[in-house]
């Protein structure tokens, strides 16, 4: 496998995780993240493991300026990208719509939309130039239906989910294939984020079951990535067997 793929927020839960199943394949790797330290850490520990040849491109998804310089400024080896998984990703607080903070509003919104929207916008081309390309969105169940505590990070899956769809119908007369991959509750650092660092709070969400792993999706992403080029996987949802819907979930306590 020389397959190249570009994760972002590849430093924790999902995309680390699907940094780790890819390098195991032998594929080479763009990560993405705003840590540099955290990036370097994950670089040796997959050289070490695998031998993987990895590039660092540590920025902000949020930082547009910082994006395109480091993208358009790719060498010839590392612009041929197959797969552009589109994972950097946040939600802050569980306010009610009317007590949310706007700063935090800006933030989450700015990563989920503005900052994918930039990825997609600077990666696409590149793989457009070599007629061969997979788009996986990490969107979630929450932009299926909101729910209480949740309005903005559910409009911002639901914008992911549109998204998705409208890029694919913007590229049905290519080859390339676009994936929005839904999970329901995963336990990753994500959480903890939600709760403001609160991991007491965090972890009592999974209290009573058996959540999925950023593991579990990082298998997820790979059977999409790997299915024969003439099949298009649109949308997966991926839920731990003890929840139904992004609200029905039963905790055995």
């Amino acid at each position: 496998m020389n397959t190249i793929v570009f994760i972002t927020g590849s430093t924790s839960g999902i995309g680390e995780a699907c940094a780790y199943k890819f390098a195991a394949e032998g594929a080479r790797l763009i990560l993405n993240g705003r840590d540099t330290g955290k990036l370097k850490a994950l670089q040796q520990s997959l050289q070490m493991q695998y031998g993987t040849e990895s590039l660092l491109l540590p920025f902000d998804v949020r930082d547009r300026q910082a994006a395109g310089k480091a993208i358009t400024g790719l060498n010839a080896g590392w612009q041929a990208v197959d797969i552009l998984i589109n994972n950097a990703g946040l939600v802050l607080g569980v306010d009610k719509e009317f007590e949310g903070n706007p700063d935090e509003w800006d933030i989450v919104i700015d990563t989920n939309i503005k900052g994918l929207l930039t990825i997609t916008r600077l990666v696409v081309p590149l793989m457009l130039k070599q007629q061969r390309g997979h788009i996986i969105n990490i969107g979630s169940i929450a932009g299926d239906a909101a729910y209480a505590g949740g309005s903005v990070y559910c409009a911002t899956k639901a914008a992911v989910k549109a998204l998705s769809d409208g890029l694919r119908i913007d590229l049905v007369d290519t080859p390339l294939r676009v994936t929005n991959i839904k999970p329901g509750m995963v336990k990753t650092h994500f959480s903890i984020t939600r709760y403001r660092g609160d991991k007491t709070k965090a972890d009592a969400v999974y209290r009573g079951l058996k959540p999925l792993t950023g593991a579990d999706i990082a298998e997820t992403i790979y059977f999409v990535a790997s299915v024969p080029e003439h099949i298009q996987i649109a949308e997966v949802l991926v839920m731990p067997t003890q929840q139904a819907t992004g609200t029905i979930v039963h905790h055995a306590l």
